[in-house]
């Protein structure tokens, strides 16, 4: 990775981007499409429809204003504000997917009943028990909330030293999100920081997981935090889950699968950077199942589903873009 940043006027400078809509606003206006289509087929039983009809329409009109401003602006420092807009609007589409699955029966016995079976526990109550100390939990709390840091980083790397491969690395962030939202919509797995808190502790010590059905499509109370937690990172990360989290997208774990496809995307591009976010990494997917947030199973299948995942959204966007394989 080269270290010298580029001179002040080449933000400002002409950008060569298509002047109609982008692959990644593409992207966005079909899982928007798609995901209308999904809230028609459960209008009944969700709770307020019209208003995520209307968010759509806002989120839209969004896109058009961009691109009416790049249209009279057509420099780079505007192609960085229309896609980063873009990958901000997940903050919404992530709590967008609970609007649905939570009318769907709740799957959370399942995977627990998962957990215990290949381990003889719960390891998501267990291991924050075991490795108590402060130091320990800082760490894997940084490697936690460094996530969305992480996407900045490697968003910021491409659009300044690997300019040509932005539009490219920033359509294959968002699709794999998408992909992991699209089967939160229909697998409604809440993760043990809800489902653990709204059973009986002697049903997790016993191994019996009783299915909750719809349960929390009316309960988003979370497991509290510990009261001996006083570290910053864990209380940063308390907060942001107070502010954003939801009972869904617990399996697989998106956090460890996004993590590793942008390792994935740095590795080629840069060695330094690479190792640079590797230790954030390791901490991160400790941190999914020590925080509670996650079962085991479910960081295994952010493992093995984030390289076809990858994969996939590489290859969509070369048919998108008719890029050649291997560019």
């Amino acid at each position: 990775m080269t270290a010298a940043l580029p001179p002040a006027g080449w933000f400002i400078a002409r950008d060569s981007m298509p002047r109609g809509l982008w692959p990644i606003e593409g992207l966005a206006l079909a899982y928007s499409i798609l995901t209308t289509m999904f809230m028609l087929f459960l209008w009944p039983r969700m709770d307020h429809p019209w208003l995520m009809l209307v968010d759509r329409a806002v989120i839209l009109g969004l896109t058009l204003l961009l691109w009416g401003a790049y249209r009279l602006w057509p420099v780079r420092l505007m192609t960085f504000v229309r896609i980063t807009a873009q990958m901000v609007l997940l903050s919404y589409w992530y709590p967008d997917t609970y609007e649905f699955n939570s009318t769907l029966p709740n799957l959370d016995h399942v995977f627990a009943r998962w957990d215990h079976l290949l381990f003889g526990c719960q390891p998501a109550m267990e291991f924050s028990r075991l490795c108590p100390w402060l130091w320990f939990s800082e760490l894997l709390n940084m490697g936690y909330f460094a996530y969305y840091p992480m996407i900045l980083v490697v968003m910021v790397f491409y659009f300044v030293w690997r300019n040509s491969r932005y539009a490219q690395a920033s359509f294959i962030v968002m699709c794999s999100f998408f992909t992991y939202y699209l089967i939160y919509i229909w697998l409604p797995v809440a993760g043990p920081q809800f489902y653990f808190w709204a059973i009986p502790p002697s049903a997790i010590e016993s191994g019996c997981f009783p299915a909750l059905g719809t349960y929390f499509s009316t309960h988003t109370e979370m497991m509290p935090l510990p009261d001996d937690a006083a570290g910053v990172f864990c209380q940063l990360v308390c907060y942001a889950q107070e502010i954003g989290e939801r009972p869904t997208a617990a399996f697989p774990s998106s956090h460890i699968a996004l993590t590793l496809i942008l390792l994935y995307l740095v590795y080629p591009q840069s060695r330094r950077l690479f190792y640079a976010l590797l230790p954030f990494a390791v901490f991160l997917t400790l941190a999914t199942v020590y925080i509670q947030a996650h079962y085991v199973v479910d960081a295994i299948a952010g493992v093995i589903t984030s390289y076809p995942v990858f994969c996939l959204s590489r290859w969509i966007y070369r048919q998108v873009t008719g890029q050649p394989s291997g560019n």
